[in-house]
């Protein structure tokens, strides 16, 4: 097998070059070929578990998602104090609805790397469909202080604000979401919000937000 990366062909025969290549045909959107040179990956290198990581996000990004657990879970078994690991496995719990899993993965994540935004992030939009208000407040809030330049955060510091009957802030928080990308002013656009966590119900919000941000 032969693979274009950066512009020169490359021989996929070690798993690292098998995770390149699972990598490259996961940014193209091509994500049934991702999982097959992952999977070959993890074959030749089963004790690394970034390998791992790489497959079973890319299958819970396919919706696989209890495959894509159970892979996440063994780089957690080798490697029990990684980070990134519990992140994308409490990811795939909150998507799969099992919010008591994903909120005790993402404290552990937090606990593990203390300035983890991401783990801060999808916290709380779980604590929020969980309506635990003022936590998911909190961390949504300082999910947004990690990463200034990323909306999401604040679309959900907006969506928590709105449900707990503070409306004003909930707005001011979506436009500083705007502010930070345009296409928050598209109804059309917020689909992709599936895409970053939000369960339908939680864009169903989203959209009450947008009509009283104008």
């Amino acid at each position: 097998m032969a693979f274009t990366f950066s512009n020169s062909v490359v021989a996929a025969n070690t798993a690292s070059e098998y995770r390149q290549l699972g990598l490259l045909y996961r940014k193209q959107g091509r994500n049934q070929e991702a999982i097959a040179a992952m999977r070959k990956s993890v074959e030749l290198e089963p004790q690394n578990p970034t390998g791992k990581i790489n497959l079973g996000w890319t299958l819970h990004l396919s919706g696989q998602r209890q495959e894509a657990a159970q892979y996440l879970w063994q780089a957690v078994s080798q490697q029990p104090f990684k980070d990134s690991a519990y992140n994308a496995l409490g990811i795939v719990y909150l998507v799969d609805g099992n919010l008591t899993a994903a909120v005790a993965i993402h404290t552990w994540a937090i606990i593990l790397k203390p300035q983890n935004e991401v783990a801060y992030y999808n916290l709380s939009l779980a604590l929020h469909r969980l309506k635990i208000f003022n936590l998911a407040i909190a961390t949504a809030n300082y999910a947004a202080s990690l990463e200034p330049n990323n909306p999401h955060p604040l679309v959900a510091s907006a969506i928590v604000y709105w449900d707990s009957g503070n409306h004003n802030l909930a707005v001011n928080a979506y436009k500083k979401a705007i502010y930070l990308d345009n296409r928050y002013r598209n109804n059309s656009f917020l689909a992709h919000l599936q895409q970053a966590a939000f369960c339908q119900e939680q864009i169903n919000t989203v959209k009450q937000i947008l009509i009283n941000s104008k």
